[in-house]
């Protein structure tokens, strides 16, 4: 059997919330690490979808006066699918819960426990949340203030709950306390950052209980194989994704899956932690599947010192932030400024900021600079280098730290460590230029040898920092990449490994053209 791939998957995104940064956020660290992850030669599987089914559709599409199928696929259409283009992602898959594929595996998965006696109907009457399509306990709520004073409110959408009195199905998840507990002993790393680790540990130490894994009063989702009066509730029905989408239930992707799972890691927001590292492995357990490698659960985005939130209009699109800034960009302050497990607050001020000194100014600048040298004093052709001195080794072998400790941070899923360590080594080259003053040895013939060396290294230096920083910024990279006579960006910059930068890859004699500008200075003008 061929090596298992490299599966990480984002959650499936609720289509009735506009996407928004927070949204994207997710999205681009798990194709920031596809990415890198391909290009350390792996196979790799990276899915994203959409979670289309559940009361708040079915009453918007009411609302609205069309079917719930009509409502999602226009949401789908005109949001979802398009944000990926604006982020340049590179998913494998986008599985839709409203698929053909989906249904049949997640009727098939739920038949399975029924048929080994995991479930069983009984009634349920307590408070819902329709925002968060999940039953509450007493620990869940809190009083409203303002209009709905002397109300059960929501702690996370801060809105009355509904009083519910039906006659379901039910998983049998206390049956899983111990398993789970005995799981994460051996398995700490299961669930991260530990402070994610030891929020799940310490709610299945206070034991578990069964949970309704099905709705009677709600039309709008898969119906139970053994009772279409039923739907499979929408997180039961949501979560199966992970595995619907590489083939469970279909006996003509048995091999697929088989290479696929189990997932290596489910990033999630940390606001979705409970059903992904307590529901989710239960259910895989009752089933007879492994368990994920790891779930991921990193901070929230604040705007204003407080989550995004479409209800508080703090919810701020990509397109918001792309149009101004760049994709590339965007990927990048992301995961550079904020540390990927914590919260992290954005800023249009600290966004122009970092955009201006360490992309405009530090990499672009020493792209064009390197390319109007050679331009000038080679015709465009990038020289032949002589012996290296100790400044020339000094700077290669920072590169090579800088490739080792990106790599690790990468695997780590450490992003703005894993910048950091590249963008270390840009200073580094910024430095170099200025010591070795290229434009000064140009007016000594007699030094014209140093001038080509100290000109390839320069170039060498961006070759690989566009290898580099390709799975973080992958279209100014390709540009950069190109511009640099390397080649056509085929596959991940001509298969290059993150892993093996190497040294004196650029071919003397090739053509080195001005990139144009990779990162473009702003106007004068506040952003907003």
């Amino acid at each position: 059997m061929p090596d298992k791939s490299f599966y990480a998957t984002t959650p499936i995104y609720y289509v009735n919330d506009a996407p928004h940064i927070g949204h994207a956020y997710t999205t681009v660290a798990g194709d920031a690490l596809t990415r890198w992850r391909r290009q350390r030669g792996e196979s790799v599987v990276f899915l994203t979808g959409t979670d289309e089914h559940g009361t708040k559709v079915q009453r918007k599409a009411e609302e609205n006066g069309v079917s719930p199928q009509e409502w999602v696929d226009r949401l789908v259409a005109e949001h979802w699918r398009p944000v990926l283009e604006t982020l340049d992602i590179a998913n494998d898959d986008f599985i839709r819960t409203t698929e053909k594929r989906h249904r049949i595996g997640v009727q098939r998965f739920w038949e399975v426990l029924q048929e080994s006696g995991q479930v069983y109907p009984e009634a349920y009457e307590g408070p819902y949340c329709v925002g968060c399509e999940e039953f509450k306990v007493a620990a869940d709520l809190e009083e409203g203030t303002g209009e709905f004073a002397g109300q059960q409110v929501c702690r996370i959408h801060h809105r009355p709950v509904e009083q519910l009195s039906e006659q379901n199905w039910w998983f049998r998840l206390s049956d899983y306390t111990q398993p789970l507990l005995e799981h994460y002993e051996r398995h700490p790393d299961a669930v991260a950052p530990r402070s994610a680790y030891n929020e799940v540990v310490s709610f299945i130490r206070q034991g578990l209980s069964d949970i309704s894994m099905s709705r009677s009063s709600v039309s709008w989702g898969i119906p139970l194989p053994w009772d279409e009066e039923q739907v499979v509730y929408v997180w039961f029905d949501a979560l199966l994704n992970y595995i619907t989408a590489i083939g469970y239930g279909d006996e003509s992707r048995t091999g697929f899956f088989d290479r696929t799972w189990p997932a290596d890691v489910h990033l999630v927001g940390k606001d979705i932690l409970r059903f992904h590292a307590v529901y989710w492995p239960a259910m895989l357990m009752a089933a007879g599947l492994p368990l994920p490698g790891q779930v991921f659960a990193h901070g929230w985005l604040l705007v204003g010192g407080e989550k995004m939130s479409k209800t508080k209009l703090t919810g701020i699109a990509p397109t918001a932030i792309t149009d101004v800034f760049g994709t590339d960009a965007f990927r990048y302050y992301f995961l550079r400024a904020i540390n990927f497990g914590a919260d992290g607050s954005f800023s249009w001020e600290d966004m122009r900021d970092r955009y201006t000194a360490e992309l405009a100014n530090g990499l672009g600048n020493l792209a064009s600079r390197s390319a109007a040298m050679i331009g000038k004093y080679y015709d465009g052709i990038l020289p032949e280098p002589g012996p290296y001195s100790n400044a020339d080794l000094v700077l290669q072998d920072h590169l090579a730290r800088a490739a080792l400790d990106a790599d690790a941070a990468m695997l780590a899923l450490d992003f703005s460590t894993a910048i950091g360590a590249v963008r270390g080594f840009i200073d580094a080259v910024n430095h170099y230029v200025t010591d070795q003053e290229p434009w000064v040895l140009a007016k000594d013939e007699e030094r014209r040898e140093r001038l080509g060396t100290v000109l390839y290294t320069i170039a060498e230096s961006l070759r690989a920092i566009s290898v580099l920083y390709h799975p973080i910024m992958p279209g100014s990279m390709a540009t950069l990449w190109q511009s640099l006579g390397a080649g056509e960006s085929v596959g991940p910059l001509a298969d290059q490994l993150v892993t093996d930068i190497g040294w004196g890859r650029l071919a003397p004699g090739s053509t080195v053209a001005k990139p144009g500008q990779l990162f473009p200075r702003l106007p004068d003008e506040e952003t907003p």
